[in-house]
This record gives C-alpha cells, sequence and structure tokens, in this order.
C-alpha cells in the first residue's frame, strides 16, 4: 500500500505528476490486482482512471472555485491488451471539455513498454457541497 488515502492507497497508486492540466499516476500490477483467472482485473483500470481523472479535475476547479469538488458520474473503460504480473502501469489523465458544470476527461494506461493497455474518459460533475 502506498501514502495515498482510499482506495488508490490498497491498490498501490502513487501520483507522479500532479496539474491542472495533466495528472499522471503509477502502479505495479501485483496479486491484489488480479482476478481469480489469474489476470488483472478490468474494475481495476476502472478505479485508476476515475481516481486519476477526478484529481485533474479537482486541482483545475479549485484554481477557479475553490468551494466546489468534482464527482464522478460517467466512466468509460476499454481493456485493449493484457498486462502481466509485475508490470508498471502509468495513467495519464488530460482534458477534452472542461466548464462551469461539467468536465470530460481522457485516460491511458500505458505498460512500461508504452504499450496502450487500457484507455478511457471519465466525465464529472462540479458541485457545491451543500
Amino acid at each position: 500500500m502506498t501514502q495515498q488515502p482510499g482506495l488508490d492507497g490498497v491498490l498501490g497508486v502513487e501520483h507522479i505528476e500532479a496539474g491542472p492540466d495533466k495528472v499522471v499516476a503509477r502502479f505495479t500490477i501485483g496479486e491484489q490486482h488480479l482476478q481469480p483467472f489469474g489476470i488483472p482485473h478490468g474494475g481495476v483500470y476502472c478505479s485508476v482512471h476515475e481516481s486519476t481523472a477526478s484529481s485533474a479535475a479537482y486541482i483545475w476547479l479549485q484554481e477557479r472555485d475553490p468551494e466546489s469538488v468534482v464527482v464522478g458520474t460517467n466512466n468509460i473503460c476499454d481493456f485493449l491488451r493484457q498486462a502481466k504480473l509485475g508490470d508498471v502501469i502509468d495513467v495519464t489523465a488530460t482534458p477534452i471539455q472542461r466548464g462551469r458544470t461539467q468536465q470530460l476527461w481522457r485516460v491511458e494506461s500505458h505498460d512500461q513498454d508504452g504499450r496502450l493497455i487500457a484507455q478511457g474518459q471519465v466525465r464529472l460533475a462540479n458541485i457545491k457541497p451543500r
């Protein structure tokens, strides 16, 4: 586990780069990421994609409206290539659209050889907590 709170910590995700226009996270495929058949569980990619996009969206939104937060409203993830135990996965979130009420982020997961493993989009709502 890492020092990251919540599910990112359980999954061993570390943030490599964090800014309003891009967030890069990294994790290494371990036993905790595998489904019963011995291959990485697709839900791991979905989860890391959402948290990476959420981090980026939040950083961007805080510069504009420090009282607001972001919440995920849609997460689409395509699994393109199977990673294996020990592979290092870099997850990069970049903006497609950022507006007053919602944001859309592109997220890609590449292995240590630069091969695209999974890709998707995460839509987030900008909200003010009550």
